[in-house]
């Protein structure tokens, strides 16, 4: 699988709203994410359970989904990126636009690494 198909699989997966199924079919066991701060969530994190843990995190801290958008994926070799936005409401903060920028590395048909920008 290309790094192109790897990016439209997942992207077309969140876009169904089956984020659960991108982790368990489309991650590597020993996948890292990196994140800009500690506010949220460890700057470094590696595992896949780690990684499914915060996913968790995040979606019991809103308390109001409004919806989300995620671009088409820009490709490169082995790295792919997009932006993602989401409009919630996150307990203790109120009602937020959420913008990032996300970068996945990909090797051997599978996500080893997301690095998000926010």
């Amino acid at each position: 699988m290309t790094t192109q198909e790897v990016a439209n699989n997942m992207v077309a997966l969140w876009r169904q709203g089956k984020g659960a199924e991108v982790q368990e079919t489309m991650y590597a066991v020993d996948a890292e994410s990196i994140e800009p701060n500690a506010n949220m969530f460890p700057i470094e994190m590696k595992g896949l359970e780690a990684l499914k843990t915060k996913m968790m995190h995040f979606q019991g801290s809103i308390e109001e989904f409004h919806g989300m958008t995620i671009s088409d994926p820009i490709v490169a070799g082995n790295f792919f990126a997009l932006t993602w936005t989401v409009d919630a409401t996150f307990k203790g903060r109120g009602k937020t636009i959420f913008e990032e920028v996300c970068v996945y590395e990909v090797k051997d048909d599978k996500i080893v690494l997301e690095q998000f920008f926010y």
